[in-house]
């Protein structure tokens, strides 16, 4: 269900009100008492951003030196309302030109009041689009000196902005070169044993677009996944061949997105919003195309001695390459000495982190670079303690590369001034949490 939100505090670090919108009238209006005598006072504001004392739940935030407090006297969507929090304050800021804290809720208590009254309508929440609130909100905040210069006015036509369809993108937008540059950015997190199992591997991307078209164009982007060449295959009654196919988990899209059409027909149209913006983010959990290979060896000679090899594979092709890639290798705290050679990249021994860090600026496809250390430990009179062999963990970037295999198959401008359209898609494949065990 939506947030229903009862009331919205704003308050200081001293738990005083500096705000306050009633939204119901199920709360009473000593609701802030208990926030401040149950929450504030007993210090756990840092431990969970929900609490819920008697018959009524508090979701806060903290902005700045700002406290934003949504009280709900029912079931609520928490995700929602904190998400409205989030947007409101991205509204405020557009106002206040880029400052959010308490002076600057002091200098614009009217604007906040009407702005209060707009997004948020008997506890549900409504339009957050500083694009659109400020067509017929057009009063100005009072800025900080420190702020950013406001930004120019869009086409003054709000009927059209606020009842429409297409609210994120306003008329007459113009360019002498109609481009569109589309990214698909992938992290690969993966914890692999030492024996070369693969224990967890999952892919998490984004697909982030830059749009200069002009006029009100209509996207509709084609992807390598299976549910959609399976409905597409079914709409044109025979089989597709269209490479490998995958299977995207977890989908989230831009609101600009026509979700009756990708519920329907499996594909993403859309109105884009002028600029950069993100399209959609997805994850993927099987049939993961690891961009490395990590074969850790490590021998423990005594008690003052231990020899390390290490040989990472590149699996993707030969024509590419990874940069900037990072191999942290962990080692004992009591290390006195290091000696390794590389045959690519670049070693050496950190002692804040305990790890030798090997660096590799640019990593060819098909190679198998190798490092060789030995290294000496200092020997204690204490009882010996078992190394507990942290992981080996990565760092890269893989362009034009993609784990999960996520290709673009098309992507189709239509105008009905029918101009012509460049398109740019890259790939790029980067390490969220790669980790070997060694």
């Amino acid at each position: 269900m939506p947030v229903a939100a009862s009331a919205i505090y704003f308050l200081n670090l001293r738990g005083d009100v500096l705000i306050n919108r009633l939204y119901r009238d199920d709360v009473g209006g000593n609701m802030v008492d208990a926030f401040r005598t149950h929450i504030m006072q007993t210090k756990e504001l840092g431990t969970c951003p929900v609490r819920q004392i008697g018959g009524c739940s508090f979701f806060y935030m903290r902005i700045s030196n700002v406290y934003i407090v949504i009280v709900v006297s029912s079931n609520a969507n928490v995700a929602c309302a904190l998400k409205f929090v989030v947007e409101a304050v991205a509204l405020f800021k557009s106002y206040f030109g880029g400052a959010f804290d308490e002076d600057a809720i002091r200098n614009n208590f009217v604007l906040i009041y009407e702005l209060l009254d707009e997004i948020m309508d008997f506890g549900y929440p409504q339009n957050l689009s500083p694009e659109i609130l400020k067509l017929y909100i057009t009063q100005e905040g009072v800025r900080s000196p420190f702020s950013s210069k406001p930004t120019d006015k869009p086409v003054p036509n709000a009927t059209l902005q606020v009842t429409g369809a297409v609210g994120w993108r306003r008329e007459g937008l113009v360019y002498k070169k109609n481009e569109v540059f589309l990214d698909i950015v992938e992290s690969v997190n993966l914890l692999m044993s030492s024996k070369g199992s693969v224990l967890r591997c999952d892919v998490t991307g984004k697909i982030l677009m830059k749009c200069f078209l002009s006029g009100m164009p209509d996207l509709k982007l084609g992807l390598n996944d299976k549910i959609g060449l399976e409905k597409e295959s079914q709409m044109k009654s025979r089989p597709t061949k269209s490479g490998k196919t995958i299977e995207l988990d977890d989908v989230t899209f831009h609101q600009c997105v026509n979700l009756t059409r990708f519920n329907s027909e499996k594909t993403v149209s859309f109105v884009p919003p002028d600029g950069e913006f993100e399209l959609m983010k997805y994850r993927i959990t099987e049939g993961v195309n690891l961009p490395f290979r990590v074969l850790p060896t490590i021998k423990e000679l005594g008690r003052t001695r231990m020899e390390v090899n290490v040989k990472v594979k590149s699996v993707f092709g030969a024509k590419m390459f990874a940069l900037g890639v990072v191999i942290k290798i962990p080692v004992p705290k009591q290390t006195a000495k290091t000696s390794f050679q590389v045959t690519s990249g670049r070693a050496k021994y950190n002692a804040a982190i305990d790890c030798l860090v090997w660096k590799i600026r640019k990593f060819p496809g098909q190679t198998e670079p190798t490092l060789s250390a030995e290294i000496e430990l200092i020997s204690t009179m204490t009882e010996k303690k078992s190394w507990t062999r942290p992981p080996i963990q990565m760092e890269f970037q893989v362009p034009m590369f993609t784990a999960s295999g996520l290709r673009v198959r098309f992507l189709k401008v239509w105008e009905k001034s029918g101009y012509n359209t460049v398109e740019w898609v890259r790939y790029i494949t980067k390490a969220g949490s790669y980790e070997i065990r060694c």
